[in-house]
């Protein structure tokens, strides 16, 4: 099972990654840099603890794990 700590982890370098192709992506569309930085910033820091739920939550499932020999 992942600590808590594992899944913080895992979660803020996914979503810096994420956060990064999201405000590319919305300068592309916007030609304006604050703008783009904005809508990065608030996709990326709501979707972290989004994320860290959505890990945690299924922690919690057994189904599709593989059982130790």
């Amino acid at each position: 099972m992942d600590t808590h700590l594992r899944s913080v982890v895992k979660t803020i370098s996914y979503r810096v990654v994420a956060t990064l192709i999201t405000s590319l992506l919305a300068f592309m569309f916007t030609d304006d840099l604050l703008i783009a930085l904005g809508i990065g910033s608030a996709e990326g820091l709501s979707k972290i603890f989004l994320f860290w739920i959505h890990e945690r939550l299924w922690v919690r499932i057994r189904w599709g794990r593989a059982v130790p020999v």
